[in-house]
This record gives C-alpha cells, sequence and structure tokens, in this order.
C-alpha cells in the first residue's frame, strides 16, 4: 500500500488527507506554523455535512522531514505561488522517480514539475472547502467531499491513477483516472477566472460583466493556443453525478481560495496561475487578454496591501478592472 505525502494540509489537502487516513490508508501532512502545531497536538478536526471527527494523522513541518522512501506518492495541495519553492525543496530531498499530483487549480503546474520529476500527474479538484482556525478543516460536499479525477500530465493513465482512484474512492469521494483530465482541468481554469473578481467585489461578482469577459478571454486564447478543454455541458454533468453542496453545523462556507487568501492576510494569491495563464497564452497567440490582466494586477495589489476580502463594490470592480 502506498503512503500518501499531502504537501499543503489547507481546505483541500487536509480534507483529502484526513478522509484518506480516515479509510485508512497511509498518509502524513505536510503543514506548517499554528497549523501543524494543532495537527500534531490534537489531530485533524474534519467537519463534514456527515458529521464532525478528529483524525489523528502524522503531520511534519516541511518536504525534508518526510523520510521519503519507494512507494510513496506525493499530492501537491499548495497554492500555485508557491509549487517553484515547494519543488526547489523536494527536488533537493525525494527520489525523481516519485510521483506528483498536483491537486491544485490552474494547468501551470504540472509543466513546472515535470521539469524536476518524471511522473507527474493531474487532478482536476472540485471540492468545497475551507480552512478556518489552526487545526480545523469544513468541507460541503454530501454524500461524498468531492470529485477528484486524475491522470497522468500530459496525457494518459497509469497504475498510480488507477491505485489513487480506488483509495479516494473509497475515502469518500468520487474518483476515477482520466486519459484526459487536463480537459478537465482547462474547463476548471475557466470557471476559477472569476476567483480575483470574487475575492476583491464578494460574491456578486461572480455573474458580473468582468467575469464574463475574463472568461471569454480565456476562450479565445484556449482556443487560439489549440488547446482542447471540456465543454461546460460536460462539467456539469461530472457535477451532477458527484455531490451537491451541503451546510456544516457552526461554519460558514467560504467563497474560495482566493477569497480565503484575503480573509487569511496571507500576502499573496494565485491570480498567476489562474488569470496570468490566460495573459500568458494570449500574448503567445496574439489575443488581447485586457480584463484578465488588470484582474491579476489587482489581485496582487490586494494581497500585497493586505485589503479585506470582498472590500470593492461590483461597480468599483469594473471601473477599475474594464477597459474604457
Amino acid at each position: 500500500m502506498p503512503r500518501y505525502v499531502v504537501v499543503g494540509a489547507g481546505a483541500i489537502g487536509g480534507t483529502i488527507g484526513g478522509r484518506l487516513a480516515q479509510a485508512g490508508h497511509d498518509v502524513v501532512l505536510v503543514a506548517r506554523g499554528a497549523h501543524l502545531a494543532a495537527l500534531q497536538d490534537t489531530g485533524l478536526d474534519l467537519r463534514t455535512p456527515m458529521g464532525a471527527a478528529v483524525v489523528s494523522v502524522p503531520a511534519v513541518g516541511s518536504v525534508a522531514e518526510v523520510g521519503w522512501r519507494h512507494g510513496d506518492v506525493a499530492l501537491l495541495a499548495v497554492k500555485g505561488q508557491h509549487t517553484e519553492g515547494l519543488l526547489d525543496e523536494l527536488e533537493a530531498v525525494a527520489p525523481p522517480d516519485l510521483p506528483i499530483v498536483c491537486a491544485q487549480n490552474g494547468v501551470a503546474n504540472e509543466p513546472r514539475a515535470l521539469r524536476r520529476f518524471a511522473h507527474v500527474h493531474g487532478m482536476c479538484v472540485m471540492l468545497p472547502a475551507v480552512h478556518l482556525d489552526p487545526g480545523v478543516v469544513a468541507a460541503f460536499g454530501e454524500p461524498v467531499s468531492g470529485i477528484l479525477h486524475l491522470g497522468r500530465f500530459p496525457s494518459g493513465a497509469d497504475a498510480i491513477d488507477e491505485e489513487l482512484a480506488e483509495a479516494l474512492s473509497g475515502a469518500g469521494f468520487v474518483s476515477a483516472p482520466r486519459a484526459d483530465v487536463m480537459r478537465v482541468k482547462h474547463r476548471k481554469l475557466l470557471m476559477n477566472l472569476a476567483n480575483a473578481a470574487v475575492a476583491v467585489a464578494g460574491r456578486e461578482a461572480r455573474h458580473s460583466d468582468v467575469v464574463v469577459r475574463a472568461v471569454a478571454e480565456g476562450e479565445a486564447a484556449l482556443a487560439a493556443a489549440g488547446i482542447d478543454v471540456a465543454s461546460a455541458e460536460e462539467d456539469r454533468a461530472l457535477r451532477a453525478e458527484g455531490f451537491t453542496v451541503g451546510t456544516v453545523e457552526g461554519v460558514e462556507r467560504g467563497l474560495g481560495s482566493t477569497f480565503q487568501s484575503l480573509q487569511r492576510g496571507s500576502g499573496s494569491v494565485e491570480v498567476d496561475t489562474l488569470n496570468g495563464e490566460i495573459v500568458l497564452l494570449g500574448r503567445l497567440h496574439d489575443v488581447p487578454t485586457p480584463v484578465n490582466e488588470a484582474l491579476r494586477r489587482l489581485g496582487h495589489r490586494a494581497a500585497r496591501e493586505r485589503w479585506p476580502a470582498g472590500r470593492m463594490s461590483v461597480a468599483d470592480l469594473e471601473a477599475a478592472v474594464l477597459p474604457t
């Protein structure tokens, strides 16, 4: 049985690692700060619509403390802006044949990992969750916590995907190997183009003209690059077969990972691997992407200046972002 090392035990990583551990799998969580101290002292407080449980799971403060061994599988669940530094650390201590699973938003993490490690897998994460106080994670999906399809990067599926998908399916997720998982991840990227707008202007920004135009730019850039993207209908069908969003007693559902980053005052957001990916493709293929570039810059400013999440009105967001 492989050991699953979850690097970044926040909302996503904590839920995945916690549920795998509940199902009897060998799991190590990599966390930091007060969250790490709570995990080591009292365990992971994992809350779902089906109930709450404290999960006892080993936790360490860095990938250097893992003690890597043959058969391990690394699940990266850090934000995209932290991937490069993490890969520097990981390359120094882990074997080069270590399977890397990118359980992250965007599509930029997999090629970064493939420069360092030969066996890289993409995971499309559909998992509504929040990281609350130190040691506490809440996941809102029911009757399963989320949908976690995965496959090799850039394409294909192998025994690692099959074994991990089986483990996840037995641990409270919908999961299957997909040879075309990056098609699904590119559709998720288009959906995540709203994250920066929602982070600075709240829930109402999700249906604003800013988001409509950001997604239209994304679709045009991906098409110009010749990238195969799962359709919106295919994405809806995948979600319909998995879970509904429930309630967790005493916990308010958050508004996405970028919103939560501003809430925590973390000082950084993952806009470069979301809106910035569309900007890059646009520049490579001569497609204008002014709205995504403005959102990328605005997201960085909000994080740098420690703006409260949802600080702007939608009208102010539109004035700041939309071309005149």
